[in-house]
C-alpha cells in the first residue's frame, strides 16, 4: 500500500520509511525538503494521491507554547482536510506517553489539541503514545543542567530505542485503524535520577546529578508515573545498555 509519512526525513520518520519499504510498501517521505509543507498546504494534494495511510511523525521546530500550538493545530488541520479530499482511510499520529497528565505544559497541551482534531475528524485513526527515545537521553540531561549540576526528579522513566518506535508505528500503520490509542515503551523501568546518574558516570561526564523532586522536565514538574505507560503497553526488547547507539551518545555524537 502507499503510505505517506509526514516528517519522513526525521529521526523516526526516516527509520519508518525504510522499514515500510523493506516490507514491500510504497512509503513516501513528506517534509518541506521533499516539497510538502503541511503548514501552507504546499504539495499535500499531490503526495496524498493514491495513499491509503498517512503517518504523522512531524514535530514543531519551536517548543514555545504559542508556536507549538500553532504548528500542531494548523498542520494537523491542513493534513486531515487533504486526507479527506484524497480518500485516505487511516490516519496514524505519534504522540507522547503522559501527554494528558501534563496539560499545563505548552508542548503537551498542543499535542492534546492535535489529538482532539484527529478524534473529531471523519478519518479512521490510530494514536501511538511512545515514551522518550534513547536518542534523546543526552538532550534530556542537557535540558536539566543548571551550571555543573543536572537536576532530575526521582520519578519513573522507561525510554525506548527509536528503531523499535518505528517498528511498532509501522505495525499500526499497516493494520486496521484502532480509533483509539496504544502505548509503547522500553523494556526496562528506571528511577529517572538514578538512570542519569549512572549514564553520566559511564560517559565520564563531570556534571553532578542532583535528585530534586521539584526539578522541571522541559518546564513542568513531574509526578511519579507521569512518563510511564499504563498496564498493557507494548514493550520493546532493546535495553539501553545493549542499544547500538550508546557508544556514539557517550562520545557526544
Amino acid at each position: 500500500m502507499k503510505i505517506v509519512v509526514v516528517g519522513g526525513t526525521g529521526l523516526i520518520g526516516s527509520k519508518l520509511v525504510a522499514k515500510l519499504n523493506e516490507h514491500g510498501h510504497q512509503a513516501v517521505a513528506a517534509a518541506p525538503s521533499t516539497g510538502v509543507n503541511t503548514l501552507t498546504g504546499e504539495g499535500l494534494a499531490e503526495v496524498l494521491e493514491g495513499a491509503q495511510v498517512v503517518v504523522d511523525v512531524s514535530n514543531s521546530p519551536s517548543f514555545e507554547a504559542t508556536a507549538v500550538m500553532e504548528f500542531f493545530t494548523t498542520s494537523t488541520g491542513n493534513l486531515l482536510a487533504a486526507e479527506a479530499a484524497a480518500g485516505v482511510g487511516h490516519h496514524v499520529a505519534v504522540s507522547v506517553v503522559g501527554t494528558e497528565r501534563l496539560p499545563e505544559n505548552g508542548y503537551f497541551r498542543a499535542k492534546i489539541a492535535q489529538e482532539q482534531l484527529i478524534e473529531k475528524s471523519s478519518i479512521p485513526f490510530s494514536l501511538v503514545h511512545a515514551t522518550q527515545f534513547f536518542e534523546f537521553v543526552r538532550h534530556i540531561a542537557d535540558e536539566a543542567t543548571d551550571g555543573d549540576k543536572v537536576r532530575v526528579a526521582p520519578v519513573r522513566f522507561q525510554p525506548m530505542a527509536g528503531d523499535e518506535v518505528a517498528q511498532e508505528v509501522g505495525k499500526v500503520a499497516v493494520g486496521s485503524p484502532i480509533n483509539g490509542r496504544i502505548e509503547i515503551a522500553g523494556p526496562e523501568r528506571f528511577q529517572m535520577d538514578e538512570f542519569f546518574r549512572g549514564v553520566l558516570a559511564e560517559w565520564g561526564d563531570p556534571r553532578e546529578v542532583v535528585t530534586d523532586p521539584h526539578a522541571r522536565y522541559f518546564g513542568s514538574e513531574l509526578e511519579e508515573r507521569t512518563l510511564v505507560p499504563e498496564e498493557g503497553a507494548t514493550l520493546g526488547r532493546i535495553r539501553y545498555r545493549d542499544w547500538p547507539g550508546r557508544t556514539a551518545q557517550a562520545q557526544g555524537r
